[in-house]
C-alpha cells in the first residue's frame, strides 16, 4: 500500500485527502492549525457558500484566472459531485439566489463535519498542530538526454528531474511518502493559517511563483463623501471599472455594494476587485516582496488610474430617468431641492447627492433648469469614484497569483517538476468571482490531485 501526505487541512487538503483514501491509499494528512478547515468556517459568513448550480459554460465564465487549466478537474468533480458528496456525508444543502449553494442549517461548522467524518471513514491518518518544514526530495537516476536539434529541443517537454521522497517536520521528524500534496492555500486570511508558506515549499521542488495579490476585497477610494455614506447598502445598481484611456471596462456589473470607512465592499465590489487587481499589480507591490519591498506610497504615482461608475438606477435609461425626476419635480414643485428626492435615494445619500449636482439645495423644485436636471441625470447614473487601491490580504476571500499552472499537469494536478508532487487549491494561479465558485476550485482540483496519485 503506498503512503501519501497530504499538506493542509483545508478545503482542497481535505478533499485530496479523502479522494486518495477512496482510490485506496494510505493517507496522512498534516494541518498545522490546532483544527481543520479553519477558513471554512468564515468563508459565508460563517453559512459557507459550498458552490454554484451553474452550468459548465457558466461556471468557466466565473472564473478570473486560467479557466482553460481547470477543465479536467471540474469536469471530473462537479458541483453535483459536491452536493452528493455532502448528502451523503450528512450535511443537506440548499440553494439560494445566483445558484448559491450553503447547507440547510446556514452553518459552516456544518460542512467541515461532513468532511470529516469522509476522512474517518476512509481511515485517514490526521495529526493537527503539525507544520511541514521542507520537503525531501530525491533526484532521479538518469537525466534524460536533450535533444541536439535546436527546433527539437525546443518543443521537448521538461521532464521532471527529482522526485518525492516525503517531508520534514518542524520537529526535525523525516516522514517518508511515496506522494505528497501540497494544498496549503494562498496569502489571504493570514490569520487561518494561509500565509503562504506554500510557496516556499514548492519552491524547494523547482517551482516559481506568479505575484499574489489580494482579490475578492474591499476597495480603497479616494474621494471623501464617500466615508460620508459609511454603513449605507445599495441593491440593485450597476457599477463599471474603467481605466484611464481606455474605452472597455475592466468590469462591469449588477448588484449589491456597501460604502464603508475607506471605501466601498459587498458582493459586487468583491467581484469588481478581482479584475482591478490585475491592473493593480502591474505597479503594486507583491505579496513576496514582503517588507523590504516596495511601498504601496512608492508605487501609487505609476499606478494606472481607475474609476469605478457607479449606476444608482441602472433599470432606466436616460430618457425614462429624466421623465421619472420631471414628474417628482412637478409634484413637489415648491419644495426645496433637496427635500424633493425622497423618492429617489435613500435619506443618507441625499445630501451627498445635492452636493455633488452642484444645485443649491435651498433651491425652489420649480426654479431648477432642463439643464440642471439633465446634468442631474447624467449623476445618477455616472456616480464616480476613484480607486486608489485594494484592502490588504487580511481582508481578501482568496489570492491572485500562485504557483504557475504552466508547472502542473492540468489533468493530474502533478508537478511537471517533480515527480510524486501534486498541488491542489488556492495555491495554484487560479481564482474566481464570488458565488461559491473558488470553494468549487478547492474541491475540484483537491480531488482531481487525490484521485490521480498511481503506484
Amino acid at each position: 500500500m503506498s503512503q501519501v501526505i497530504i499538506v493542509g487541512g483545508g478545503a482542497a487538503g481535505m478533499m485530496a485527502a479523502y479522494a486518495s483514501a477512496a482510490a485506496g491509499h494510505q493517507v496522512v494528512l498534516l494541518e498545522k492549525n490546532e483544527k481543520l478547515g479553519k477558513k471554512i468556517y468564515i468563508t459565508g459568513k460563517g453559512r459557507c457558500n459550498v458552490t454554484n448550480t451553474a452550468d459548465k459554460e457558466q461556471f468557466f465564465q466565473n472564473v478570473v484566472t486560467n479557466g482553460r487549466f481547470l477543465y479536467s478537474s471540474i469536469y471530473q468533480f462537479d458541483h453535483q459531485a459536491m452536493i452528493s458528496f455532502l448528502e451523503e456525508y450528512g450535511c443537506p444543502v440548499k440553494t439560494e439566489r445566483g445558484g448559491r449553494i450553503f447547507p440547510v442549517s446556514d452553518h459552516a461548522s456544518d460542512v467541515t463535519a461532513a468532511l470529516q467524518r469522509a476522512l474517518k471513514e476512509m481511515y485517514v491518518d490526521i495529526r493537527l498542530k503539525t507544520e511541514v518544514k521542507a520537503l525531501i526530495l530525491e533526484e532521479r537516476a538518469a537525466e534524460k538526454q536533450a535533444p541536439s536539434d535546436p527546433a527539437e529541443k525546443k518543443k521537448a517537454t521538461k521532464q521532471a528531474d527529482r522526485r518525492i521522497g516525503g517531508v520534514l517536520l518542524s520537529n526535525g521528524k523525516k516522514m517518508e511518502a511515496d506522494a505528497v500534496i501540497l494544498a496549503c492555500g494562498g496569502a489571504s486570511y493570514p490569520s487561518t493559517g494561509s500565509d503562504g508558506g506554500g510557496y516556499r515549499l514548492a519552491s524547494l521542488a523547482g517551482h516559481s511563483a506568479v505575484p499574489c495579490y489580494p482579490a475578492l476585497v474591499p476597495l480603497e477610494i479616494r474621494e471623501r463623501w464617500c466615508r460620508e455614506l459609511q454603513g449605507l447598502s445599495l441593491k440593485n445598481v450597476e457599477i463599471k471599472l474603467l481605466e484611464e484611456g481606455k474605452t472597455k471596462p475592466l468590469y462591469s456589473g449588477f448588484g449589491e455594494m456597501l460604502f464603508t470607512h475607506f471605501g466601498v465592499s459587498g458582493p459586487l465590489v468583491l467581484s469588481a476587485s478581482s479584475y482591478y487587481s490585475k491592473v493593480w499589480g502591474r505597479t503594486a507591490p507583491s505579496a513576496q516582496e514582503g517588507a523590504g519591498g516596495r511601498s504601496e506610497a512608492a508605487v501609487r504615482s505609476g499606478r494606472p488610474r481607475v474609476k469605478l461608475l457607479l449606476n444608482l438606477k441602472p433599470a432606466m435609461n436616460e430618457e425614462m430617468l429624466d421623465k421619472r425626476l420631471l414628474r417628482d419635480f412637478e409634484e413637489n414643485s415648491r419644495k426645496a431641492f433637496k427635500n424633493a428626492l425622497g423618492g429617489l435615494f435613500p435619506a443618507k445619500l441625499i445630501p451627498v447627492m445635492v452636493e455633488l449636482s452642484g444645485i443649491d439645495g435651498e433651491k425652489k423644485v420649480y426654479d431648477v433648469t432642463r439643464e440642471e436636471r439633465r446634468s442631474f441625470v447624467s449623476l445618477i447614473r455616472n456616480l464616480s469614484l476613484t480607486v486608489t487601491g485594494t484592502r490588504g490580504f487580511a481582508e481578501a476571500i482568496v489570492t491572485q497569483g500562485g504557483i504557475p499552472v504552466s508547472e502542473v499537469n492540468p489533468s493530474s494536478m502533478e508537478s511537471r517538476l517533480c515527480e510524486g508532487l501534486y498541488l491542489a487549491g488556492e495555491m495554484l494561479d487560479i481564482d474566481a468571482l464570488t458565488g461559491g465558485y473558488n470553494l468549487q476550485l478547492a474541491w475540484s482540483t483537491g480531488h482531481l490531485a487525490g484521485s490521480s496519485v498511481r503506484f
